[in-house]
């Protein structure tokens, strides 16, 4: 991707000037062209690494060539040797994502004085500042301040505060420090040193507070993210700044701004003071193709109102980088000129990735333990299952992967609701695909065969360390409940042909299967609920024939239904789920639930019983793709007619589903 500088002059057209004028290194244009008072810059950031410092799947047990801090490092390393002056950031959510992290914080712990895996992989690479993201908090604060005691590099928030929020942003009682501010020393085109303040200002989605409630509440409070800007930026200009960079471990949304929003990094953008913008949280790129037409967004020259930014993927699998031309005048320094990109640590073509850079090995070094000892972990039977647990059709009809989570919530609230006040009430259990190809790519799918399963196999089934959770709600909240899910398919008209099925838009895990009714789905009308759960027809309904123990579900029975504390507290905007309606908080996460019941069971039996349909449609076929490997499980899908279509796009495999 070509990026463009405020005056217009390209990369590509400085790249040209500098070969003309004989330039062989391997330097940026900006630090060939640099002249006295005039100097290269390059900011890099990484982002929601999740704990992948291996390049390794430890759901997979095999090695990956998308993933990886080790991988990582030598962008790096290599950009650095590019530029004449340069500084490496953090963009949150380090902490939780895979089974390394899970395998501290569960199995070996954190005390006072231990590294932590990935804390121990980004000290080798010298970081100057990092911030938080919401999945820092899924083990609570204390693990969180003993794993941010070894970092070799300051943390900050500017939107957390302990206990109670002052009146006034500035006074509140900051967890972290708000801003940092760097007094560096950078090298113009003349080979001078000259002094620079650099701060930097770090942002996490106020919504922790919901999706961590029961690690925060009490202990801190978030403030909206613009709101904290507009506060704290003019106290960092006043401290002489004379560049602002924000780490807001937020995403693009171009959407009007409303206080506390959770994607807030372009209106953050348009603070002033502030120069320039690191983001992340979305799991994705920019500049990139999917913030293309956004008003606000320029994907071409790599801005948000203007301002360069940058968000460098997932999992590290690609570094996030702005690069400034500098102009000194009057003592302080101004922006000339910039590029951003988002460079990529392998490359796709169809189902072929090919990586583009290998493992820094002291970055493995450090970590080689705890990785060795995660594999171990993983590769820990609890039990033994008579059926293979899939996710390839998880989208399109019941599914055992999501069956066996459903059984296994049902089994333990049962339990816990025994000597209560909601004894003897009808229980529910709801559950979604973690793993269903989407951004993950064609093999990013539950897969597990017939025979032994371990614990690598429950991190597969279950991605998050979300907590048990039960909610007691009405019979017509649960067909609301459904008609929010069921919003992942688009509206297909009856008599077409192989019209596509899914909505791009609509993520995986926000498509709850509840287990305990039956019902089937009527793709002929049009969804009551987009994509964020926003209400687009409110006399849409495409739940008919629900029913619960053969008899259609009374609109005002009571019901109680196991779930999680994300969907519980609010998470994903169902409607009528809120804390108000939580009757039951677990102590135990929904994996550790798995675990115990596979156990429980020794051998689990987790076909599906095919309780959601699609209502017929004669004449009407719709497309839909999975991962390839999904053929190998196609005579096993009940409750459609599905046959295969050839291939799809970026990989994966299409089948035609007649409806």
């Amino acid at each position: 991707m070509i990026t463009y500088l405020k005056n217009g002059v390209s990369r590509r057209m400085l790249l040209k000037g500098a070969a003309a004028a004989g330039i062989t290194a391997a330097l940026h244009p900006y630090s060939v062209l640099a002249k006295e008072g005039t100097a290269h810059l390059r900011l890099m950031e990484t982002t929601d690494l999740h704990v992948h410092v291996f390049p390794y799947d430890y759901y997979a047990d095999r090695p990956t060539d998308t993933a990886g801090l080790a991988r990582t490092a030598t962008l790096i390393r290599q950009i650095r040797d590019e530029a004449t002056n340069s500084m490496l950031v953090d963009n949150g959510d380090f902490l939780q994502g895979n089974p390394l992290g899970d395998y501290i914080a569960y199995e070996r712990g954190m005390k006072d004085g231990d590294l932590h895996p990935v804390i121990k992989g980004m000290n080798v690479l010298g970081f100057d500042a990092g911030t938080l993201g919401n999945h820092e908090f899924n083990y609570g604060l204390e693990f969180m301040q003993k794993v941010l005691a070894g970092a070799n590099f300051p943390m900050v928030c500017a939107n957390l505060a302990s206990g109670k929020l002052a009146s006034n942003p500035r006074d509140d009682a900051f967890l972290l420090d708000p801003y940092l501010i760097v007094e560096k020393t950078v090298m113009d085109g003349a080979g001078k040193s000259y002094p620079i303040k650099i701060g930097f200002v770090g942002f996490v989605p106020p919504q922790i507070m919901n999706w961590d409630r029961g690690h925060l509440e009490g202990n801190v409070q978030t403030r909206g993210i613009v709101e904290a800007a507009k506060a704290i930026v003019p106290e960092m200009k006043e401290k002489g700044c004379d560049l602002i960079v924000a780490l807001s471990h937020s995403g693009i949304d171009a959407s009007s701004h409303q206080d506390g929003m959770e994607n807030a990094s372009l209106h953050l953008a348009s603070v002033d003071g502030i120069d320039a913008v690191f983001t992340g949280h979305q799991h994705q790129v920019f500049p990139g193709p999917s913030y293309e037409g956004l008003p606000g967004v320029d994907v071409k020259k790599g801005t948000l109102f203007g301002k360069p930014a940058a968000m460098g993927g997932f999992w590290g699998s690609h570094l996030g980088v702005i690069d400034l031309m500098l102009e000194r005048g009057g003592g302080s320094w101004r922006i000339a000129g910039f590029t951003t990109e988002a460079r990529p640590i392998y490359e796709k073509e169809g189902r072929e990735v090919t990586p583009l850079v290998h493992s820094q090995e002291d970055v493995l070094a450090a970590v080689q333990a705890d990785h060795d000892a995660t594999l171990a972990y993983v590769r820990r039977p609890v039990g033994e299952t008579s059926a293979p647990l899939h996710s390839y059709f998880a989208l399109v009809a019941d599914d055992p992967s999501v069956q066996i989570v459903s059984k296994a919530q049902l089994w333990y609230i049962g339990d816990m609701m025994k000597e209560t006040e909601w004894e003897g009430l009808p229980i529910l259990s709801a559950a979604a695909p973690f793993k269903a190809g989407g951004r993950g790519g064609p093999d990013y799918y539950t897969d597990v065969p017939v025979g032994a399963v371990a614990i690598k196999n429950v991190s597969d089934l279950y991605l998050y360390p979300n907590t048990v959770r039960a909610v007691k709600v009405s019979g017509a909240t649960v067909k609301e409940w459904l008609e929010r899910s069921a919003g992942i398919f688009l509206q297909i008209e009856p008599g077409a042909q192989d019209a596509p099925l899914i909505n791009p838009e609509f993520p995986s895990y926000n498509f709850d299967v509840i287990d305990g009714v039956t019902y089937k789905i009527d793709l002929s009308q049009p969804s009551k609920y987009g994509a964020k759960g926003e209400v687009l027809d409110p006399q849409a309904s495409r739940i008919i024939d629900l029913q619960f123990d053969g008899a259609p579900v009374d609109p005002s029975q009571d019901f109680i239904v196991a779930t999680n504390n994300y969907r519980a507290g609010g998470g994903g905007n169902f409607p009528g789920i809120s804390d108000e309606v939580v009757i039951f908080v677990a102590p135990d996460t929904n994996r550790d639930v798995l675990v115990r019941y596979i156990v429980d069971q020794g051998t689990i039996n987790p076909s599906a019983d095919a309780n959601w349909t699609f209502k017929p449609m004669d004449g009407t076929s719709v497309l839909f793709d999975t991962g390839p490997r999904g053929k190998e499980h196609l005579n096993d899908v009940k409750g459609v007619d599905i046959v295969a279509a050839g291939d799809g796009d970026d990989g994966f495999a299409r089948y035609r589903i007649s409806l």
